[in-house]
């Protein structure tokens, strides 16, 4: 896959002020027109699981009722037997779940976002999912598909930057000779749906692939954990032998090894890269370096683990800041995390990414989410007019100097 040098916003819809598609999300994509941007990334559109996290969703498939504009649009019995029979994968275990009225809201969720993305091809801007790893203990797909996971392990984390503990999920992990006895076909459904979504997908913890952290159900934390091989690269064969090139972007965060790259490479995608995680000189080597940045890599100023721009600033210690200070010297902006963005528009990375809270310079109070912690995530929210037409124009010409504007 070879994306061009362009730009985005990373916004979840449950940020955007009615937390919901309908006015503010045309309003926001207008926005995006007007800042000169390619892009609008967004977190997983499933419905919610524990702790409002849109990464425990009871559901790989379906879309939630909550992100709806007009949840008593009417819908027909024709409308909701063709949505069953081009969804026959999984519809029916959500049906299962969620209750009669479940086709429906697939219907008018279906009806709503082919809108908003049609709108949003009309102005330039492209649509990026995130693809969540793991499913939800006994959410629909382990209840219809019992034998495609295991029972006896929960997914997590080593211990890492974010947490002494690791960080333990809770998801089931897969038993993956099973699924390639099947070869591999809940999978290949699943790369199906986000296609039918998305323009692009980030594939959230892509390094279990390769190998998972595999913590005994049971545990308390994920120390106990060891790493089990993954599958490699043949879910994804299997599913571009139906689907053709696939349009993914690997979250290659955290422990990555020489196989999880050999892995990125043999399925042609780009990789990811975190300028807050650069600056540490206990790891000087790493690609979120400046100058370790490659074309073949979407570059995030933070993602939604991060702190915001300003908090991460504001928090560094000094000889972080002061190797922070030193990258983005040749930038006049008075604001330090502008200085930073600046710095990601200008990165050799094909995509340079943008979470809306550091567009806006917010601080540590407008964090999406701290990994680890369950509650009081998730919450954060535009206020009406609060991304303005300065800040696009400012946006704008940043994305204009680094050759990323959209359409140039």
């Amino acid at each position: 896959m070879d994306l061009e040098r362009s730009s985005g916003v990373q916004l979840h819809l449950t940020s955007l002020p009615g937390g919901r598609l309908g006015r503010e999300a045309y309003g926001f994509v207008d926005w995006l027109h007007a800042a000169g941007q390619s892009w609008w990334q967004m977190l997983p559109v499933g419905p919610p699981g524990r702790g409002r996290s849109p990464y425990k969703s009871p559901s790989a498939f379906a879309a939630w009722r909550g992100l709806l504009a007009d949840p008593a649009a009417p819908v027909t019995a024709a409308e909701r037997e063709r949505f069953r029979e081009g969804h026959a994968a999984w519809i029916g275990s959500w049906e299962t779940v969620a209750g009669p009225r479940a086709a429906a809201d697939q219907v008018r969720f279906q009806r709503e976002w082919t809108a908003l993305r049609s709108y949003a091809a009309g102005r330039g801007v492209r649509l990026i999912g995130d693809l969540p790893i793991y499913v939800a203990r006994d959410g629909a797909d382990q209840r219809a598909h019992p034998g495609l996971f295991r029972a006896d392990l929960q997914a997590g984390v080593p211990p890492d930057a974010f947490s002494a503990t690791g960080q333990l999920w809770g998801n089931p992990l897969y038993d993956w000779p099973a699924l390639q006895r099947t070869g591999y076909r809940w999978w290949v459904e699943r790369l199906r749906r986000m296609s039918e979504l998305f323009d692009l997908a980030r594939i959230d913890h892509f390094r279990a692939f390769t190998a998972a952290w595999a913590v005994p159900r049971g545990a308390r934390d994920a120390r106990g954990g060891r790493w089990r091989r993954g599958p490699g690269i043949a879910p994804f064969r299997a599913a571009r032998r139906e689907l053709g090139d696939l349009q993914l972007i690997a979250e290659d965060l955290g422990v990555i090894t020489p196989g999880v790259e050999r892995l990125r490479r043999a399925l042609g995608v780009p990789g990811m890269a975190v300028l807050q995680f650069a600056f540490d000189p206990a790891e000087p080597g790493t690609v979120h370096w400046p100058e370790h940045h490659r074309r073949d890599l979407v570059l995030y100023t933070g993602t939604h683990d991060n702190d915001t721009l300003r908090g991460w600033w504001d928090g560094l210690p000094p000889e972080r800041r002061a190797l922070a200070e030193h990258a983005v010297r040749g930038y006049d902006d008075p604001e330090p995390w502008w200085r930073v963005i600046r710095l990601a528009h200008d990165s050799p990375a094909a995509l340079a990414m943008v979470p809306a809270q550091d567009v806006l310079g917010l601080g540590s109070q407008a964090r999406m989410n701290h990994p680890g912690r369950e509650r009081g995530q998730w919450r954060w929210r535009l206020r009406p007019g609060q991304l303005t037409r300065a800040h696009a124009e400012r946006l704008r010409a940043v994305t204009a100097r680094a050759g990323r504007l959209a359409g140039s």
